[in-house]
């Protein structure tokens, strides 16, 4: 979802007489790094007659060379820009091996490219002192980065500063404060001293008020503005240059347009050259305007829109009503916890400490606010590839009519089975043989389900002579386990008992019915796996049956007519 934002930014210079101007350098064009794409750009210079011709610096800057031929009573320099405001993730970059650590050393060739941005000034007394406070244990670089451009913005006051030029770090630790410039200098010098290139930025800073308040820390500005700005950034390999603004202590964004980056703030001044000794009247002015918004979540269509929107769906439904098209639609809130964001369980693991619970949490407060009286279950969910068991699921039933599902709800408490139980196989042949005759079905079938030896033996043979199924060297840990409990256990024990069932018809009355199941070798041998038996039933390995004499069960067509529920 982008914001297109209008950049306007007029300087003037007004003389109390004609002077001559010697040539004018601007620097007010976005640079070649610039992340925020940039759709249009003019730039607009007075009085007549002058020539202006584009070159790039050093360091691949955008000037504007400006030759006025004749004397001039102002001197006039307007800036129109078109940016597609986009989320940018600052941390979306990679960082070579031997860089990921600081401190690092830079490669020799890569060394020499960045020497004016290694070239650290002789540190003073405060300076030196300060870097004495700065923690150098080996840390993950882009930690290291973080903490000590939040360092810099929490020690270093901010203030606006109409003098001219940069102070220099002794003196901006000194006063413990300094405009955005100065807090700048003072982190590349830092950088520098700690063995990191890095480079001074002068640019535009666009800050819009936010759709909705912060839900943790400052909610930011409260209306749009636009400002010239200054920041750091860092060259990290494999990263890049790292923009690092240490009046906000955060890593730069969207909203920050490089307009020059150079070794030394001297040359990053937005204009410069000279003149004939004159009385000068400054005017500077600078706005941002939203021309275009793309509804969002946080800031939806307005009524006007939501109208044309509805006025559309009622004539897409019209038209699937006249030919008999019906739509179903299904899904799975996904979430992730806003205390915890960034640990293994909402990015890589399967499963975590608090996921569990807080999905209880969330689909509670989802029944209570859609399904009163309807039914949760907690059931198997996906399956993975490369994953040993499925996942679980929670799941919300309930009716459409609004009739209750469950008259008592509230006696029916949705939790994980437990993870350690003290029932036996033993107890599972008990209650089916029960569940047998409660249904009145002949309890001879129950029958008990064994590992697969011969799967055993294999997977064992396959093994080094001096490993065995527990030694912790083997690297496939889940199938170390399952080979371990299977042998441990003993291959002529039951893994546990089943009971073929299905709904049916006896004596013209509906009821349960079941049947012997038979298998080649007297046994039934569960498929290999790490799942309960319930899901590892060979049910391909029960006698072939012609068509005509296979049970099917016809599934209704969703699509047809249904009486009312009961």
């Amino acid at each position: 979802m982008s914001i297109h934002a209008a950049l306007n930014h007029k300087t003037v210079y007004r003389y109390d007489r004609k002077v001559r101007l010697s040539p004018q350098l601007i620097r007010l064009r976005p640079a070649p790094h610039a992340r925020t794409a940039i759709e249009s750009y003019s730039l607009r210079v007075s009085p007549e007659p002058h020539f202006l011709n584009w070159l790039q610096d050093p360091q691949g800057n955008w000037l504007a060379r400006v030759v006025f031929p004749e004397k001039v009573d102002h001197f006039s320099v307007e800036v129109d820009l078109l940016a597609r405001i986009e989320v940018i993730n600052p941390f979306d970059f990679f960082v070579e091996d031997y860089a990921e650590k600081f401190p690092f050393d830079y490669h020799r060739g890569l060394a020499d490219e960045l020497e004016p941005f290694l070239d650290a000034e002789p540190a003073g007394e405060r300076l030196a002192a300060y870097l004495t406070e700065v923690d150098r244990s080996p840390c993950a670089i882009i930690d290291f980065l973080v903490r000590i451009n939040q360092q810099v913005q929490q020690d270093i006051g901010y203030v606006i500063r109409m003098q001219p030029g940069v102070q220099t770090p002794e003196e901006t630790l000194t006063l413990r404060k300094g405009s955005c410039r100065d807090s700048a200098w003072l982190l590349v010098q830092l950088l520098r001293q700690l063995g990191i290139a890095a480079r001074f930025v002068s640019g535009y800073l666009i800050q819009l008020k936010a759709d909705v308040k912060a839900l943790d820390g400052p909610s930011g500005t409260d209306h749009d503005f636009t400002d010239l700005h200054a920041w750091a950034e860092a060259y990290i390999p494999g990263a890049g240059w790292v923009g690092l603004d240490s009046t906000s202590g955060l890593l730069t964004g969207e909203g920050h347009i490089p307009l020059v980056a150079t070794p030394e703030p001297s040359s990053a001044a937005p204009i410069s050259g000279g003149l004939e000794p004159c009385d000068v009247k400054f005017e500077h002015d600078m706005q941002v305007t939203r021309l275009r918004e793309t509804p969002r979540v946080t800031l939806p269509y307005t009524d006007k829109q939501w109208q044309a929107v509805d006025l559309l769906g009622q004539q897409v439904d019209a038209g699937l009503a006249d030919a008999d098209v019906r739509l179903t639609m299904g899904g799975e809130p996904t979430f992730v916890s806003i205390d915890d964001m960034e640990s293994a369980q909402w990015h890589t693991e399967a499963l975590g400490a608090d996921k569990e619970a807080l999905a209880v949490s969330l689909i509670e407060r989802l029944r209570g606010q859609w399904a009163p009286q309807g039914l949760l279950c907690y059931e198997q969910g996906k399956w993975y590839p490369g994953e040993p068991l499925p996942r679980w699921a929670f799941s919300l039933y309930w009716r459409s009519d609004g009739k209750p599902l469950l008259q008592q709800p509230k006696r029916f408490v949705l939790h994980a089975p437990p993870k350690h139980t003290a029932a036996s196989t033993a107890d599972a042949q008990t209650f089916l043989t029960q569940l047998a005759e409660r249904l009145a079905v002949n309890s001879g079938h129950v029958m008990p389900g064994f590992e697969d030896p011969l799967q055993a033996l294999v997977e064992e043979q396959r093994l080094p002579e001096n490993l065995t199924p527990e030694d912790s060297r083997l690297k496939d840990a889940a199938g170390r386990n399952r080979l371990s409990a299977v042998l441990s256990k003993g291959l002529d024990q039951p893994v546990g008992y089943c009971l073929p069932l299905r709904r049916g018809e006896r004596l013209g009355k509906p009821g349960w019915l079941s049947e012997a199941w038979k298998f080649r070798s007297g046994y039934m041998l569960l498929v290999p796996g790490d799942s309960p038996m319930g899901l590892r039933m060979p049910l391909s390995s029960l006698p072939w049956l012609p068509e005509h004499l296979r049970h099917t069960v016809i599934e209704t067509d969703p699509m047809a007519p249904r009486n009312g529920l009961p």
